[in-house]
């Protein structure tokens, strides 16, 4: 499967916000947008042409690249969440929030995405006392993810849980620290979700 393999940062600093790529990384003042906040490339300074389309890509590429998908695969989620019944672009936020290696980087057990994703893919999560090295699996509400005993001492996963009550755990997801164990409360909501994206933008390029 294709993996974008370049600079973390350029993407940030493409899309001009912070998409928290490199975990804690991004809170401190080593953040490439607080020292560069224009986007790379030779060009980066110029003032860009505004339009309703370029607005709308711009908001798709952020999404995309919070979550860390590659277009075919985020496609496929719009595709799926149109149809469905309600609101697309909400729809959209709770398949992307439900895949299993955002859940395991939301309740503490990775400081990025990405993180989260490789200790998914090594099998160190346990899913309902099941092992799941799928990063894209959809977790349901009730469904309870672990950390495997022997996993528990790793360091990413120590120092990853130690700051996640200062990052802020979201209201759909419970917690229990002490044994690297959290529980899927509920389904998210647009509310839960705190993201500096407009999601109806994505809906609208995908629908011209």
């Amino acid at each position: 499967m294709a993996r974008y393999t370049d600079s973390v940062c350029r993407l940030c600093r493409r899309e001009g916000t912070k998409l928290f790529l490199k975990g804690t990384r991004c809170l401190t003042d080593k953040c490439a947008i607080d020292r560069r906040s224009y986007p790379p490339g030779q060009h980066g300074q110029a003032r860009p042409r505004i339009s309703e389309y370029r607005m709308q890509l711009r908001e798709k590429q952020k999404l995309k690249r919070i979550y860390g998908l590659m277009e075919r695969q985020f496609r496929n989620y719009f595709i799926k969440a149109e149809s469905k019944t309600g609101v697309t672009g909400e729809i959209l936020l709770q398949f992307l929030e439900r895949r299993l290696d955002n859940v395991v980087y939301r309740m503490g057990f990775a400081s990025s995405r990405k993180q989260a994703r490789q200790l998914v893919g090594h099998k160190h999560l346990l899913v309902n006392g099941k092992s799941v090295d799928i990063p894209s699996f959809l977790v349901k509400e009730g469904d309870e993810v672990e950390v495997k005993v022997k996993s528990r001492t790793l360091p990413a996963v120590v120092s990853a849980i130690e700051v996640i009550e200062a990052i802020g755990i979201p209201a759909w997801i419970e917690l229990d620290k002490a044994s690297f164990k959290g529980k899927v409360k509920s389904l998210p909501t647009k509310e839960d979700i705190s993201l500096p994206v407009n999601e109806q933008l994505v809906v609208e390029l995908y629908s011209r």
